[in-house]
């Protein structure tokens, strides 16, 4: 397999479609690959198997913005950390190299990164990880990321919004997963992250 080349794929306009490249990577060829493709966004899992997923539709672009934003927004107000775009992998525990629509990572975790640890796929694990269910996202699939990929590695906080059912399922090592209905309220992400709330609302489109 030549990663230094650029390759061309064939996405079908398709919101959430994933192609499974047959070949396991190691994080070495992994990290080449993407380096070679910018454009594309790509995950591997601690087997080496790697998704490449298309570009999201004009939904799930506006939920992913909205969380973001807000995310950012606190960020810029209280200082204590940085918010990350679904752009973003990190280099897992387990292995794998992962990215979440929106994480957040403390200044103490990023202090301990060095320069070139931050030019590549940095191994840290977010404290706060938002992921936001598409249309034609299994939510067995997702559900399965959130505890077996974002808690199993030490995310201490983990929302999966789901617009479809209007719903928020909320993930940490201390509990079951707690399942909150309706968009007509606030959550918070207290107290991984203090004073921080998030309008549902927001999510009305």
């Amino acid at each position: 397999m030549t990663l230094t080349r650029d390759i061309t794929l064939s996405l079908p306009e398709q919101e959430g479609l994933q192609i499974s490249l047959t070949d396991p990577m190691s994080v070495t060829d992994f990290e080449q690959f993407c380096a070679a493709n910018p454009d594309i966004r790509a995950e591997r899992s601690a087997d080496g198997k790697v998704w490449i997923m298309a570009p999201v539709n004009l939904e799930s672009g506006y939920y992913e913005g909205e969380v973001l934003g807000e995310l950012r927004n606190y960020c810029l107000r209280t200082r204590n950390g940085k918010a990350f775009s679904p752009s973003t992998g990190f280099q897992l525990p387990d292995g794998s190299t992962r990215a979440a629509d929106a994480s957040w990572v403390s200044n103490e975790r990023l202090s301990q990164l060095t320069q070139a640890q931050r030019q590549t796929f940095p191994p840290i694990v977010p404290a706060f990880v938002i992921e936001i269910r598409s249309k034609t996202d299994a939510r067995s699939a997702l559900e399965q990321k959130m505890q077996e990929t974002w808690i199993a590695n030490g995310v201490q906080l983990a929302w999966l919004i789901d617009p479809q059912a209007q719903q928020v399922v909320v993930y940490s090592p201390e509990r079951t997963p707690l399942i909150i209905d309706g968009f007509d309220q606030t959550i918070d992400a207290s107290p991984i992250l203090p004073d921080f709330e998030f309008d549902l609302r927001l999510l009305i489109f």
